[in-house]
């Protein structure tokens, strides 16, 4: 997970994380742990790519908007707040030192012509399984209130990998509390990791410390992908 220390490095989040205007920003979000019963530890995708149960790193970033606050024209037809949130997140400022430094590695080769790498792309895409972004993330799955890419690694590797990992956004629109709940859910795995010859599982894929910088990463995206959703 070495792209996640190098972009938040770079960009300064990893000081901003410290500030007052990063707190004042990221303030309406928040970080959770992925509760043992959620469903995505029960994927389909998760059995095929971390088939030894490898340990986790995972955190769950929320954020709820008042409707009123809403593009109206996102409420009027299902899918489309999932659709705005995910082009808004991949769009915008927030991944842009990212897919940056992806472009500059990997955009050159042909085999990435299919990707999505402009901004343009990124905001009008509306990720069907199967859409490939910047070299790094590959739809995997996609409903109504759900988009889940794969990450970790380039899509262009398809087997089980040492680095790996689902990453999802969620937008579901609460009538009956006036609300979109926004979530963007994190679960990260060495798909290769295997217990030791004494059977002591492996560690985690992530130290304490990267973790603790990709929530704050996680807020930052979450603040640019719903500024594509409001008004």
């Amino acid at each position: 997970m070495g792209i996640v220390r190098t972009a938040l490095a770079v960009t300064g989040w990893t000081t901003l994380g410290s500030t007052a205007g990063f707190l004042l920003w990221t303030r309406k979000s928040h970080i959770v742990d992925v509760p043992p019963t959620d469903y995505i530890f029960n994927h389909t995708l998760y059995s095929r790519y971390n088939p030894n149960n490898a340990p986790v790193t995972q955190d769950l970033c929320v954020r709820r908007v008042p409707l009123a606050n809403i593009r109206p024209e996102l409420l009027e037809k299902e899918g489309k707040l999932v659709e705005a949130f995910s082009a808004g997140l991949w769009g915008g400022l927030g991944y842009a030192y990212q897919r940056r430094f992806l472009e500059k590695k990997y955009r050159a080769d042909p085999v990435t012509a299919d990707h999505l790498w402009d901004k343009e792309q990124l905001k009008a895409s509306t990720y069907e399984v199967g859409t490939k972004i910047t070299d790094h993330f590959e739809v995997v799955a996609k409903s109504p209130e759900s988009i889940i890419v794969r990450c970790g690694d380039s899509p262009r590797n398809k087997d089980v990998r040492e680095s790996d990992g689902l990453f999802e956004m969620q937008a579901e629109i609460k009538k009956d509390e006036g609300v979109a709940e926004f979530g963007l859910k994190s679960v990260f795995y060495n798909g290769l990791a295997q217990p030791d010859n004494e059977g002591k599982p492996p560690a985690p894929p992530m130290s304490a410390w990267i973790q603790w910088l990709h929530a704050q990463y996680d807020k930052v995206l979450m603040e640019t992908a719903i500024s594509n959703c409001t008004r």
